[in-house]
């Protein structure tokens, strides 16, 4: 009898702790299934000399902060990155511009913020400038409505920073054709196009170097300006003030003129920073809100200011949206011949 008591106690305890057992493994499962998984599309190199700069340092930081497993999706390109949203493959993407606009103008990806420059926006504003004593500062300066400094520009010898650069030919083309200043010479399809468009309503002499050229990039197309080469140059905000208006006359570019000697026209546009981008179709809007707060607030933390800096090369990041973001740019580019062809091109877009 007291064998078969015994027997029935050790017979209980086992169940009951097998019950508990089983238990306690359903709330491990449940808290690992708790704990999001959340990927972020960025390119990866092999070896990074400077550990700093390693992107691990994101994901590890954002999976602190958010409570989430993050983890990177190796990407080669910006079209590779558009195609980890565009397919799910990753929540988020840090991605330039051009392959932005795309994404939102033909998959419907959205922007949740931007990194910022070193004054604190998440634009630049592109202008044309001239010398002070040219006709087109005349008439921009002349306070007389009837005078336009834009129209003035046919003819005239154009200094550009590249060959389909922001700032230095996409803006400032796309608002003199889409404003009716300038006319598209050849197929509208075609991006060559910009070439013959350009020296249509410029001159054949116009400026549009090629990479180590001496009159490539901000500099160059200013030094163009400058030493007579060319009679406008297109470029951003801050371009003038870097290379001839240091307070160390000494540190100005050796070609520079006066900075009083350079006068800016109004911006026709803005050139986006880096946008973080996502597919609202396959994110939670919940989610993202709580992303897009945590790397608003990364400059708050040593650690966060220390991955903006070295990591994604920025003082801070703000939030915004694809239309806040994009829309200046976008308004301005899509008037320039074969562009969509070509970004599809350039970023390898296929359906």
């Amino acid at each position: 009898m007291k064998t078969r008591t015994l027997k029935s106690m050790i017979l209980v305890f086992l169940i009951s702790t097998a019950s508990l057992a089983g238990c306690l493994g359903l709330e491990d499962e449940n808290e690992s299934q708790n704990l999001e998984d959340f990927v972020i599309a960025y390119s990866i190199k092999d070896d990074y000399t400077n550990v700093d700069e390693n992107p691990h340092r994101l994901a590890d930081y954002l999976s602190e902060e958010l409570n989430m497993d993050v983890s990177l999706y190796p990407i080669d390109s910006e079209g590779a990155a558009l195609q980890a949203l565009r397919f799910g493959n990753a929540d988020i993407a840090f991605m330039d511009g051009g392959a932005a606009w795309v994404g939102w103008q033909q998959y419907g990806l959205d922007a949740i913020a931007a990194d910022q420059k070193s004054d604190g926006r998440a634009y630049y504003s592109a202008h044309a400038v001239v010398l002070k004593d040219s006709e087109i500062a005349a008439a921009h300066l002349d306070d007389d409505p009837t005078t336009d400094p834009f129209s003035l520009m046919a003819g005239k010898t154009s200094c550009h920073t590249g060959w389909l650069k922001s700032a230095g030919m996409l803006l400032p083309m796309g608002f003199l054709i889409g404003n009716g200043y300038a006319n598209v010479i050849g197929d509208a399809n075609d991006v060559e196009s910009l070439r013959s468009t350009i020296t249509n309503f410029f001159s054949e002499n116009s400026s549009i170097p090629d990479s180590g050229t001496p009159y490539y990039s901000y500099n160059g197309a200013v030094k163009c300006l400058s030493e007579g080469v060319g009679d406008v140059a297109f470029v951003k905000d801050s371009t003038i003030s870097s290379y001839c208006g240091n307070d160390d006359a000494s540190t100005n570019e050796a070609w520079c003129l006066p900075e009083s000697d350079y006068i800016l026209l109004p911006s026709y546009g803005n050139a986006p920073s880096h946008p973080v981008m996502y597919n609202p179709a396959t994110s939670d809007a919940a989610t993202m809100t709580l992303v897009q707060e945590t790397l608003v607030a990364m400059k708050d933390t040593p650690e966060g200011l220390s991955i903006l800096t070295d990591v994604l090369n920025t003082p801070a990041i703000s939030s915004t949206n694809a239309s806040q973001h994009l829309s200046s740019y976008g308004n301005l580019i899509e008037d320039v011949p074969g562009i969509s062809a070509y970004f599809d091109s350039k970023y390898d877009i296929t359906e």
